[in-house]
């Protein structure tokens, strides 16, 4: 460091090593939060299970015996509490934001729960809704092992704070067996790359039916795909979950934590081994 230096970096070309750093955008929790790993669920596009996969990952966390939550940062759809069954609001101490516990202690932060009328449209802009994701993670009190954030599909506004203000673990990319997953997944992947995030795995939804009758297993949407797009990415992880009549009616009457199946086992063990 030279001896005229102002300590002012911003007027100063020189490279020397007390230069201090860009500040960092990401946003500190609550002060009275404790949260372990941070893993995000997101999606190149609408409709392909993302809050279904987040809600199953939440519930089998929880049967390991970990604290778990749901920040729900899908502002404009928000479904979580509703696959719950939550039906209480948020609330509030003198400190913060509280979140809402399900029936086996999942806590859940939902706009849903802040709405007077759960049917209520949300009608705003992008940055207030990234700026409401953003309060989810520095206003309310979380107490977690596990955080699970559902993304909004897309690589846009709320995605974009999430990466930048919230130091996630780790995404899990969720897709549909359809040809023009593999545009889908390179957008998220992209995504992800560019904000040095770590991809887990990638689940591909919908992915077959099993008949109950005779157990064969049939491609409703198509042929899959995912191993292909998983090996072009460099994704070692893929699981595959089928149509579920059965877990969807639970997911519709807020019992999703009743849920039965293995499909998801790998990756909560991926996620556990963080």
């Amino acid at each position: 460091m030279s001896e005229e230096c102002t300590h002012n970096c911003e007027t100063c070309s020189a490279n020397c090593s007390s230069r201090e750093k860009s500040e960092s955008l990401i946003a500190a929790p609550h002060e009275m939060s404790r949260i372990g790993k941070t893993i995000g669920i997101v999606s190149g596009k609408g409709g392909v299970g993302k809050s279904m996969v987040t809600s199953m990952l939440s519930v089998l966390m929880r049967r390991k015996g970990y604290k778990t939550s749901i920040l729900d940062a899908d502002i404009t759809g928000p479904s979580i509490p509703k696959a719950f069954g939550i039906t209480q609001k948020a609330g509030a101490n003198e400190f913060g934001l509280l979140p809402v516990s399900t029936k086996t202690g999942i806590d859940v932060m939902s706009i849903n729960l802040l709405l007077e009328n759960e049917t209520d449209p949300v009608v705003w802009r992008g940055p207030v809704i990234g700026g409401t994701v953003k309060q989810f993670w520095t206003d309310v009190i979380w107490d977690t092992d596990y955080m699970f954030i559902d993304m909004p599909p897309g690589t846009g506004d709320v995605p974009l704070t999430v990466f930048q203000s919230i130091p996630v673990d780790g995404i899990i990319i969720v897709a549909s067996p359809q040809e023009l997953v593999s545009m889908i997944v390179a957008k998220a992947v992209k995504m992800a790359k560019l904000m040095n995030i770590p991809i887990l795995g990638i689940v591909e939804n919908m992915s077959y039916f099993e008949c109950p009758d005779c157990g064969k297993k049939h491609s409703i949407f198509g042929e899959s795909h995912i191993d292909a797009v998983a090996a072009e990415h460099d994704i070692s992880s893929i699981s595959r979950l089928p149509i579920n009549p059965k877990v969807a009616a639970g997911a519709d009457a807020g019992l999703i934590e009743l849920f039965e199946g293995d499909w998801l086992d790998s990756l909560s063990d991926i996620i556990e081994n963080l």
